[in-house]
């Protein structure tokens, strides 16, 4: 029969005389018995990892680790109060250079599916090193990130409280949380990021603004306003040309007497916008909504041939009155209960458009397109010009 003598690695007293019999896992079993500990390797006084009982002879001492490197015994390992280190549940992290010291269960219990509770449960570091656990001449496990991100993470792990100390950038502590599989933190970091994020301004740009744009533009240079908010401002009598209203709001928008000659206005939304008197040559406004707008005495006809186009537009209830539109496109347009009296609407193109209930009383419809047009309703009376069935299919 052989017997041994063991200690707890890095250590040189309280041991104890076991005899060795079985195999290797029987040894272990015995030692963490004795030791009081969770037994995972067996080194020779040089520090050689036993993996076989056969290497084992009578009388020889042993050093039993928890799955950590061999610690030489003849190395004083103390504490900062002098006193030698006792084996507990306490274990020190490095953490990019800066210490950590806390217990096994902190790192553990809180978020068990974490990658600290994997790397630092009992069974891993009894995985001969699965992890790389790597340890600096302290015994201080290392791990290369940021200690700054890592301090609010191991509060959050001791106490469950998410606390930030002023300075701290939370996008920091948040990749940290990920790093480390902290799901719940990471949750709580991102509601904490998004709160704390300043409010989107979509509050619609004022005259005074907007003027002071215009006046930094030169005057052939394309001013870019696409999907911008000008929700009832007041852009009366303002230069507009060849500006890019694409997709803006122009909702409730005071734009009487305004110059928009061929501006872009596809898709922008004029619903409620008062456009009396403005020029609107050559403008597009393809697509655009302007239900319930008012564009009473506007130009539309450009002396150089280039027409309007305000094809597929929305115009219900609009008030298009005594306006000037010879040649307009209003194709597949929306014109349902529209207002177009004495509109001068000369070879314009209205094929396929909806003039439901649409009063074009006094109109000059000379030359107009109206095949596949809805005319249901719509008044015809006090008319230029005489309206032929050819014009008209529907």
């Amino acid at each position: 029969m052989r017997r041994v003598t063991l200690f707890v690695n890095g250590t040189s007293k309280n041991g104890k005389v076991v005899a060795v019999y079985g195999t290797l896992a029987d040894l272990l079993s015995v030692a963490s018995n004795k030791l009081g500990i969770k037994a995972c390797n067996l080194y020779n006084g040089k520090g050689g990892l036993i993996d076989d009982i056969a290497l084992i002879r009578d009388d020889d001492v042993l050093y039993v680790s928890e799955g950590d490197p061999f610690v030489d015994p003849q190395i004083d390992v103390r504490t900062t109060d002098g006193l030698p280190r006792a084996h507990t549940d306490w274990l020190t992290l490095n953490i990019g250079g800066r210490l950590f010291t806390t217990t096994r269960s902190t790192l553990v219990s809180k978020e068990p599916e974490s990658m600290l509770a994997r790397m630092f449960r009992e069974k891993a570091l009894c995985s001969a090193d699965v992890w790389g656990n790597k340890q600096d001449e302290r015994g201080a496990y290392l791990i290369d990130r940021s200690p700054e991100y890592f301090e609010p993470i191991l509060n959050y792990l001791r106490h469950g409280q998410l606390i930030i100390n002023e300075g701290i950038n939370l996008l920091g502590v948040l990749e940290e949380a990920r790093f480390f599989g902290i799901e719940q933190l990471a949750d709580q970091l991102e509601v904490a990021i998004k709160n704390n994020q300043p409010p989107e301004d979509h509050s619609p740009i004022s005259r005074k603004e907007f003027v002071r744009f215009l006046l930094a533009t030169p005057t052939k240079s394309e001013l870019r306003c696409q999907g911008l908010n000008f929700s009832g401002a007041d852009l009366s009598r303002l230069d507009l040309r060849y500006i890019n209203f694409k997709m803006a709001n122009l909702s409730r928008c005071n734009l009487t007497h305004a110059n928009l000659c061929c501006s872009n206005l596809e898709r922008a939304d004029l619903s409620g916008a008062n456009l009396d008197g403005a020029n609107l040559q050559g403008v597009k406004m393809l697509c655009s909504n302007a239900e319930g707008a008012s564009l009473k005495g506007c130009n539309f006809e450009d002396p150089s041939g280039l027409k309007a186009n305000l094809e597929g537009a929305n115009l219900k209830g609009v008030d298009m009155e005594g306006s000037q539109m010879t040649g307009i496109n209003l194709r597949v347009a929306t014109l349902k209960n529209a207002k177009l009296k004495n509109c001068n609407l000369r070879g314009a193109t209205l094929a396929g458009t909806d003039l439901e209930n649409c009063d074009l009383s006094g109109c000059d419809l000379q030359e107009a397109n109206l095949r596949g047009s809805n005319v249901k309703g719509a008044i015809f009376e006090e008319m230029l010009t005489a309206l032929h069935m050819s014009q008209s299919v529907r």
